[in-house]
């Protein structure tokens, strides 16, 4: 027998973000990931709401769960009502007027440790009532679908309404620890060392294709996080391409090259560094402030005024 929603006590955004997570995820335990809870929440969270609608939206199988015809139905209409709470949060930020709250700030996880932690004490002694949630991440946070506030990016977005600075260019070097560098001596060839690097799921990275290109032989270890490759490295497991920036933070020291690989080092990968936000959050005074700060310290000009300090 049909059941109205009016059999259920609650039916609301909640719901909708349930139903959009699950139907993006495509499995329980990613959808979770997405929402911050459990898979057995979410299981019982779906199972709450097939309920209320008297349909099912998601068929179960062990590589995960498939959308229905009823959830293809929906899907629309589940995404107007998330662009619309997405409006309508961005207009009560714009009511604010001091720099207060939580702004949510993404990035690779080696550069949230390098780059980001050492500007936070400043910033936030500079505004005690704010608040920073970090979400160190490879993946890129979708900033149209408020997933986050503020992002720093290697990769320019081309889409969405959304507002982009270019900061500064982070450039690639070959490191190691120190006690395998000195084991290693001057490198006459790619091949006389033991390679950490990225798995074939980022192979698009810069520099796994720079690695594919000139070293012929596979890595002895590899991993999709840049973070565990520094950790790995630092382990003494082998070289790895890393940001210029992480060598004195994680204690590792440049390779030495011979002659005939210099030259093809001089092609190591470097990236521009963006930050980026959607439109509607730029002038909100927390995004604002946190903003002003990022690009204050990271971007060129404020990189070349530290470096003209440090170095007096």
């Amino acid at each position: 027998m049909q059941r109205s929603l009016s059999s259920r006590s609650a039916f609301d955004w909640d719901d909708v973000r349930l139903f959009l997570a699950l139907y993006r995820s495509r499995t329980v335990a990613a959808a979770g990931q997405r929402l911050g809870v459990d898979a057995s929440t979410v299981s019982r969270r779906l199972t709450g709401l097939e309920e209320s609608l008297a349909a099912t939206l998601f068929q179960r199988g062990r590589s995960g769960i498939t959308p229905t015809l009823a959830a293809d139905d929906l899907l629309p209409v589940a995404e107007q009502i998330e662009e619309a709470m997405g409006r309508f949060a961005s207009a009560a930020q714009g009511l604010e007027r001091e720099v207060t709250g939580l702004v949510r700030v993404t990035c690779p996880p080696d550069a949230a440790e390098v780059v980001l932690v050492p500007l936070l004490p400043e910033l936030i002694e500079r505004h005690p009532s704010l608040r920073i949630e970090l979400a160190p991440s490879e993946a890129l946070a979708d900033l149209t679908r408020r997933e986050a506030d503020i992002a720093l990016r290697v990769v320019r977005p081309e889409r969405g309404e959304l507002i982009v600075t270019r900061l500064f260019t982070l450039k690639w070097t070959l490191a190691a620890a120190p006690e395998l560098a000195r084991s290693l001596g001057t490198l006459r060839s790619w091949t006389d060392a033991p390679w950490i690097s990225w798995g074939e799921g980022r192979g698009h990275v810069p520099a796994a294709r720079w690695r594919t290109q000139h070293v012929a032989r596979d890595p002895s270890v590899c991993s999709d996080s840049l973070r565990l490759q520094i950790a790995l490295a630092t382990a003494g497991a082998g070289v790895v391409l890393v940001p210029e920036p992480s060598l004195d933070h994680f204690g590792l020291v440049p390779v030495r090259l011979g002659a005939a690989l210099r030259e093809e080092a001089a092609a190591w990968p470097s990236d521009d560094v963006f930050l980026v936000t959607h439109q509607m959050l730029r002038e909100v005074p927390r995004v604002k402030a946190v903003w002003q700060h990022l690009v204050e310290h990271l971007g060129d000009h404020g990189a070349s005024r530290q470096r003209s300090k440090s170095s007096k």
